[in-house]
């Protein structure tokens, strides 16, 4: 599916971006809504009705197409040209041919000494990403490429000892620059001994080096791209951005979280030795936005003038949802669509025990972190049995979602208190579960032996547990589970409209980022495309900027 719209040029980018906020300000109470709130707030009664009535009887294998656009032919007229139209206001995610882009990109498969730790989503985006980042950097003959959030080096490692290039990896973790560093020593190993095999023995073999510094500012990071070029013990704080105009750097991130990709692009256009940048972001959910969490005088969103001059407020809640991935839905099995929709069931008549009986721990807006997941996981195993029916009324009689996460080898967070508590379930793809999948999401029961209401009881009782709440006497959840019962099939309609705007609501954090560079002038060239298979990499758009 390709899109209607062009962002070659600024003033195209900008007619897009005003697109996507006209067509977005009508429904900002479905992008800005706490979908905890669903039935403390009755959210579905702000949806056209006929489209709820209609949706509440599809098979949620449909419900699950609706972020990639797919409409059904017995659909109100109105639900159908909502949903089409969200889709083509959206950038298309399908992988680019970079040959076409970037001629002569020499794309390799990592040996299985570099790939080593890698799984295959990791594997897939380094193998591209090193291609395009030392294409570019052989384009304009940088000296060093600066790798912004490294993380455990996997990047920094590929560039330095399969492209050669002199790399420096910055991380803001300790642990991840001595895991950069042993692993970087092994890697060497390796290479050593084949070299000394073949008749290339005389090659160097750099490591990456590693900074380990929390990137604050674009002072920050232009003082550590200044320390680069000199392989000194230069004191950050004294060092300075050289305008010397035979240096060249590349600034290149692979998924650098929030602010970090936006302070990688500012960086780029005020550094004078950094002439190029390759950058694909995530975790939007941690950008600063100008009137909401923006603390300085640098803020990640709005970051063009267009923007800026429209006046547009996202919030947390909009900014949550930008990372909902279409692909990812679409990829789901029908037992794991199911299964979210349960589990956003349960969250927000949880949230209606909140606020009925411990209301004052509803002002703190609690997050009482994944376990939803594990439920869903232990579902799947069959691990929950019919002693679950027994009367549970402390935390040490929980054992299937236990209070001490110490040595559980599961994945839930740990409690923390945030300023909004989105529901925390990234829709990943799922693997098959036991049982057999439905076709109306209206008609899932859940594990045979278990009622629905004994799987929403133990997931109050682990909740309040995870908060540090006894159960009180007069707590009914029984009371709540049957009052909510009636509209719990709205959630799943209610919740896929709403993920429906996650491609569009990323677009339009893409396109800012992109008119910002555009707005630069004619001596910055800039491209922005789909480099990573969506499906696998669900953040797979990448900005690549080089100084003409």
């Amino acid at each position: 599916m390709s899109s209607n719209y062009s962002c070659e040029t600024a003033s195209e980018t900008l007619e897009w971006i005003n697109a996507i906020i006209d067509f977005m300000k009508p429904f900002s109470f479905l992008t800005n809504a706490h979908v905890v709130n669903f039935f403390n707030d009755r959210l579905w009664e702000a949806i056209d009705h006929d489209w709820m009535d209609c949706l509440r009887q599809e098979p949620v294998e449909n419900l699950l197409q609706i972020p990639s656009g797919v409409v059904q032919d017995h659909w109100p007229a109105s639900l159908k040209e909502f949903v089409v139209t969200l889709r083509s206001l959206a950038l298309p995610r399908q992988q680019a041919d970079l040959q076409a882009v970037l001629p002569g990109i020499s794309m390799t498969s990592l040996n299985s000494v570099l790939s080593t730790g890698m799984n295959s989503k990791k594997k897939h985006e380094v193998e591209i990403l090193s291609a395009v980042v030392s294409s570019v950097a052989n384009n304009i003959g940088a000296h060093a490429i600066i790798d912004v959030g490294a993380g455990q080096g996997y990047l920094a490692q590929v560039l330095s000892f399969h492209y050669q290039h002199s790399v420096i990896a910055i991380d803001a973790c300790s642990h991840h620059g001595r895991v950069t560093n042993a692993r970087a020593e092994q890697i060497k190993k390796h290479y050593a001994a084949q070299m000394r095999k073949s008749v290339a023995g005389n090659r160097n073999l750099d490591v990456p080096k590693t900074i380990t510094c929390n990137v604050m500012s674009i002072d920050m990071l232009k003082a550590l791209a200044d320390i680069s070029l000199h392989k000194d013990n230069a004191s950050l704080l004294q060092a300075s951005c050289h305008a010397d105009g035979e240096t060249s750097l590349v600034l290149a991130g692979l998924h650098a979280c929030g602010d970090l990709s936006v302070t990688m692009l500012k960086t780029f256009t005020e550094c004078e030795e950094v002439k190029a940048v390759v950058s694909v972001g995530c975790c939007y959910n941690l950008l600063s936005e100008e009137g909401f969490n923006h603390v300085g005088s640098q803020c990640g969103f709005p970051m063009s003038r267009g923007v800026k001059s429209a006046d547009l407020s996202l919030g947390k809640s909009s900014r949550d949802l930008a990372c909902q991935s279409a692909e990812r839905w679409g990829c789901l099995e029908n037992d794991a669509g199911l299964h979210n929709f349960e589990l956003h069931t349960f969250r927000a008549a949880f949230q209606m025990v909140l606020s009925r009986y411990y209301p004052e721990v509803v002002i703190t807006s609690p997050s009482i972190g994944r376990q939803g997941k594990a439920l869903r996981r232990q579902q799947s195993r069959g691990t929950i049995d019919s002693s679950m029916n027994q009367k549970e009324g402390t935390c040490s009689s929980l054992p299937q979602l236990p209070c001490d996460m110490k040595g559980s080898g599961s994945h839930l967070k740990t409690t923390k208190i945030e300023t909004d508590d989105s529901f925390e379930m990234e829709l990943e793809t799922t693997t098959k579960g036991s049982g057999h999948s439905s076709s109306k999401a209206t008609k899932y029961m859940g594990t045979p032996l278990i009622s629905k209401y004994t799987l929403f009881e133990k997931y109050c009782l682990s909740g309040l547990c995870r908060l540090g709440l006894e159960p009180l006497k007069e707590t009914d959840l029984h009371g709540i589970w049957k009052e909510v019962q009636p509209f719990a099939e709205l959630v799943g309609p209610y919740w896929t409209l709403r993920a429906a705007f996650g491609p569009l609501l990323e677009t339009l954090l893409l396109l800012d980022r992109l008119l910002f560079l555009q707005e630069q002038g004619s001596s910055i060239d800039v491209v922005m495309l789909p480099i990573f298979d969506p499906a696998l990499s669900p953040r797979n758009v990448a900005i690549i900027a080089k100084k003409s």
